[in-house]
């Protein structure tokens, strides 16, 4: 059972909003006690974040703390937790490699996948009109884009080869993720797209950074991705890390919006605001000693 992510010794987990017109950054919350991860934003105006193996809920202004999302019948969640279309429910990832469906506002899970246990399923997207979810499927042959209905039947592999973070587009049209498949050096990732039935298969970014978790904006227009550096292996915590724009589908022109100490945990699941205006993202500084 993968472990608790926590803080090192005077790190901090700093949530923070990037407005796109203004290029401002803003910092919502900052703890040196709880570590927290991989924000969604919901329609209502919350955000919802993940820590201390549960979701926590807190409004985009800052004007109060997190405060934990009541969520039973499921083990310790990890990062990977995706809203629901309707409103009311959110989708997240389990410890025991299964994915489940609650309500926002706390109570009983329901569990979607099951299985042998020689896969665990770990979410990233669902489709737009909630029929679907796109989520890796990760065993010992290695990890792969599925999709599977949202009453865990009818489970569809897509890819063949080392795949992350699946997410439908909002029109429904496509699947972005990040794979190896283009690059015959080990963990050199860049993000593609193909069609929900897994053919169209197209690269976007093409350079030398490993390029992950693409999330684009509900009105399809923007995009953000997490760069790390050349050489990378997966996307381990605590690296310097860039947060990458593209605008009108143009990747191979994407800037730099920020620089920041982040990686796991920064924007693994899609943080944008419903008005496409902003996204959530959450940075994690060390203090200089006294």
């Amino acid at each position: 059972m993968p472990a608790t992510r926590t803080l090192a010794a005077r790190q901090s987990s700093r949530i923070r909003i990037a407005d796109i017109a203004t290029g401002r950054i803003s910092t919502v919350h900052e703890s040196r006690a709880v570590l927290f991860e991989a924000p969604n934003w919901t329609s209502s105006d919350e955000l919802i974040l993940n820590a201390d193996g549960t979701l926590w809920r807190l409004p985009p202004d800052g004007r109060s703390e997190p405060s934990p999302i009541p969520i039973t019948g499921v083990p310790a969640l990890n990062n990977d937790h995706v809203l629901d279309p309707d409103g009311i429910h959110v989708y997240v990832s389990a410890d025991d490699g299964r994915i489940y469906r609650a309500q926002l506002a706390g109570g009983e899970a329901r569990r979607v996948t099951r299985g042998d246990g020689s896969t665990a399923h770990y979410l990233h997207g669902v489709s737009p009109d909630g029929s679907r979810l796109a989520y890796i499927g990760l065993s010992a042959a290695g990890a792969d884009v599925f999709t599977v209905s949202v009453d865990g039947t009818g489970t569809t592999r897509l890819t063949s080869g080392p795949a992350d973070g699946s997410e439908y587009s909002p029109d429904g049209a496509w699947i972005y993720f990040t794979t190896e498949q283009f690059s015959t050096t080990a963990g050199h990732a860049q993000i593609a797209r193909m069609r929900p039935d897994g053919s169209d298969l197209e690269q976007l970014t093409v350079d030398d950074d490993v390029n992950w978790f693409p999330h684009l904006a509900p009105d399809g227009r923007t995009a953000v991705y997490l760069a790390f550096p050349p050489g990378t292996i997966g996307h381990p915590a605590d690296r310097t890390v860039a947060l990458r724009l593209v605008r009108d589908g143009d990747w191979r022109s994407a800037r730099t919006l920020h620089t920041l100490p982040g990686g796991q945990g920064t924007i693994n699941v899609n943080s944008w605001s419903p008005r496409s205006d902003r996204f959530a993202f959450v940075e994690y500084p060390v203090a200089a000693q006294e």
